[in-house]
């Protein structure tokens, strides 16, 4: 299944996408995608809807961040073998976690709105999880079952912000808009989840191209992992790291600026575009 949320910001409403890729409303079903709603059980009730009863959502609508009411945004970092390289950084040998706020999230196709001061603001294309059961001290095995569907992020990053000012990355992570996600959230059963292509464009010159089966954590990995030392709850976003093609890692290297559109897609996931605007109240 893919569930897409549609509307104004902070007036979407829940939909999933039926098979001719027309959005279907599920409010008179749900009151939002978010995490009350992503369990086995609702998802397993949702799929067994008859998609052609539901009504069709007709014009031109915005696209908002595929998952609403998000308590926790979880990244990984460096979790591809060539982007630690091209980052002169050593071979994690345990996932690297730190935050972005969820103030940062925006929907796919939103501007996005340099921080105050802004230098260095770079893209890296990833794949996030949206934890759909509470899950702690769970083995990989079972750790798959706890995933409700995957999406794409833009894990937006302020390099001078994350890298040279001290203390933790998340200080370049989470401006106003520096976390696209969507356009759909897509369950695992439509997925080869550790073969997905991913790749980014800026001004349509291709940056990154990648594949999630180079991550050095894979998805199950990663969720058993943080739940040996949290308790993930249903909502929860992990995004899963970048491939190579970044930035800061050109010579000389190069970041984003106002007027410039930046275009990224997953397979089976959707693609997401975005204008970079100059600083301004968000």
């Amino acid at each position: 299944m893919k569930f897409v949320r549609f509307g104004e910001p902070g007036q979407e409403r829940p939909g999933m996408i039926d098979a001719s890729g027309t959005i279907r409303d599920l409010s008179a079903v749900i009151d939002d995608i978010s995490g009350r709603h992503l369990s086995k059980a609702s998802v397993q009730k949702l799929a067994a809807l008859n998609p052609q009863s539901l009504p069709a959502v007709t014009g031109d609508t915005r696209i908002g961040p595929c998952v609403g009411d998000v308590r926790n945004f979880i990244s990984i970092g460096l979790n591809y073998v060539d982007h630690a390289i091209e980052s002169n950084a050593p071979i994690p040998p345990e996932p690297i976690v730190f935050n972005k706020l969820t103030s940062c999230i925006s929907g796919p196709n939103d501007p996005v709105v340099l921080m105050k001061d802004s230098k260095k603001t770079d893209w890296e294309v990833e794949v996030a999880m949206v934890i759909g059961e509470p899950t702690y001290l769970v083995d990989e095995q079972q750790a798959l079952s706890s995933i409700a569907g995957l999406c794409i992020c833009h894990d937006i990053s302020e390099r001078e912000f994350q890298l040279e000012r001290g203390g933790q990355w998340m200080k370049g992570k989470s401006g106003p808009t520096y976390g696209p996600l969507g356009p759909w959230l897509v369950t695992p059963d439509e997925l080869d989840i550790q073969n997905l292509d991913l790749w980014l464009d800026v001004n349509g010159e291709r940056m990154q191209t990648g594949t999630t089966a180079k991550m050095i954590f894979g998805f199950a990995t990663i969720v058993s992992y943080l739940s040996q030392f949290m308790k993930l709850m249903p909502g929860d976003v992990i995004t899963t790291g970048t491939p190579p093609g970044v930035g800061m890692a050109m010579t000389p290297p190069r970041f984003l600026q106002a007027g410039d559109v930046v275009s990224l897609g997953v397979a089976g996931l959707g693609e997401q575009r975005q204008d970079i605007v100059a600083h301004r109240a968000v």
